[in-house]
């Protein structure tokens, strides 16, 4: 069997890169739809799961995953490989329409083979969550940041993608098989394995209007999904997100951050509250001392933590629907080391007293303060489901960052 291809039949390469793409795909849809349902599962109050569950559901989106980019490099290669090579003719060339609709479903399907495991690579490199692609590569793409609206906008494209890929690949099938049952031609035996006994075809001319009518396809395919809300902003504060009142402060937080960061099996995942408050009153004594207050409040549901966002809000982590803010109330003091701020700390219906150490830099009437804590989700009874470290780390980094100016009002 020759390695290249020839005007009637396609070469070993083409073969090879043929039913390598087949297998996986075939295997990485239905590894996606079982990880898909599971987490469907995980994420329903009224199911019960375990520890297990999330490990398995993690384990399989990332053979997924896995999968879903050696899928794409091999449909890169399998692209280049073909435009080096001779295309063997349609047996059926003589069926205008039937031709055509042949090519547009190839190209339907290459396009599909790359632009469905890119979008999904890309929801990944945008967003913050478990199951890490087992991949050399690492999770990450360059010029992808760190984006809620951007893994919201990759995950809706790679859902519409994969929609175009599962119809093609159907077609594709169906095709293969009408030629091999209906016309008994030779059509699927000169893509199997070994020498085929292909006859020559007809003398043809490709076109690439097939070209265009698959671009327009996926076009449909976008306006289709736009028009269903695929493209809904999925990334907006919950609806049991707390409206915090507006708080008198002789400082006033001009610019601020309030992250957490967890560890979810093995990986860090960072996430970030769009909404607090913080009341402060701050004069710096000449000795280490007593050196002022802070009220904090925090809207639990506005909290951004990638994948694992809603699960997060449910009832046994922080639990928004009944616990929707957190509250630090501390004593600010100057120490010889710096500067800490000391009080409790109260999570659902748990109050702890903790020490915030922090670094402060005063300029007249501005200050920038940065300052990060550890705590353990377990004094708080957050994941209680999942008592053990093996799926869902104890420690949890909190780090708050913030400018600030006196009011002098």
């Amino acid at each position: 069997m020759p390695l290249t291809n020839t005007r009637s039949s396609y070469g070993g390469v083409t073969k090879a890169f043929h039913w390598l793409t087949a297998l996986l795909i075939l295997t990485a849809l239905p590894l996606g739809w079982f990880a898909n349902q599971l987490a469907h599962a995980i994420y329903d109050p009224s199911i019960s799961t375990t520890e297990d569950d999330i490990a398995r559901a993690a384990q399989l989106f990332s053979l997924h995953k896995t999968i879903g980019v050696t899928v794409f490099f091999v449909a890169l290669a399998r692209i280049l490989w073909a435009v080096t090579q001779t295309k063997p003719g349609l047996l059926n060339a003589e069926n205008k329409p039937e031709a055509f609709a042949a090519e547009t479903v190839h190209w339907l399907l290459y396009g599909s083979l790359v632009l469905a495991p890119l979008s999904g690579w890309i929801h990944h490199a945008a967003t913050d969550g478990f199951a890490p692609i087992l991949w050399p590569l690492g999770q990450n793409l360059p010029l992808i940041p760190k984006s809620a609206f951007l893994a919201d906008i990759s995950a809706s494209l790679h859902w519409l993608f994969v929609w175009a890929l599962g119809v093609a690949l159907v077609l594709h099938i169906a095709g293969a098989l009408k030629h091999h049952v209906v016309d008994k031609d030779s059509t699927l035996r000169r893509m199997l394995p070994g020498q085929s006994d292909a006859p020559e075809p007809p003398a043809q001319h490709h076109s690439i209007v097939p070209a265009f009518a698959a671009l327009a396809i996926w076009g449909a395919v976008l306006v289709g999904g736009w028009s269903t809300g695929v493209f809904d902003d999925q990334s907006k504060a919950t609806e049991d997100t707390a409206e915090l009142a507006q708080v008198q402060s002789e400082w006033e937080v001009e610019d601020g951050s309030l992250s957490i960061t967890i560890s979810q099996l093995g990986s860090p995942v960072s996430g970030e509250f769009a909404d607090w408050t913080a009341a402060i009153a701050f004069e710096d004594p000449a000795e280490p001392g007593l050196a002022g207050s802070v009220d904090v409040t925090i809207a639990i549901g506005s909290l951004s933590l990638g994948t694992v966002t809603d699960q997060a809000m449910g009832a046994d982590f922080f639990d928004s629907a009944q616990f929707p803010t957190a509250q630090f109330k501390a004593d600010l003091f100057k120490t010889d080391a710096g500067y800490e701020a000391r009080g409790p700390l109260t999570i659902r219906d748990k109050s702890i007293d903790v020490v915030l150490p922090f670094t402060l830099e005063l300029a007249d009437d501005a200050a920038t303060m940065s300052g990060n804590l550890e705590l353990n989700r377990m004094d708080f009874d957050v994941g209680t489901s999942q008592p053990t470290e093996d799926s869902l780390g104890f420690t949890v980094i909190v780090a708050v960052e913030l400018t600030a100016e006196r009011d002098n009002k």
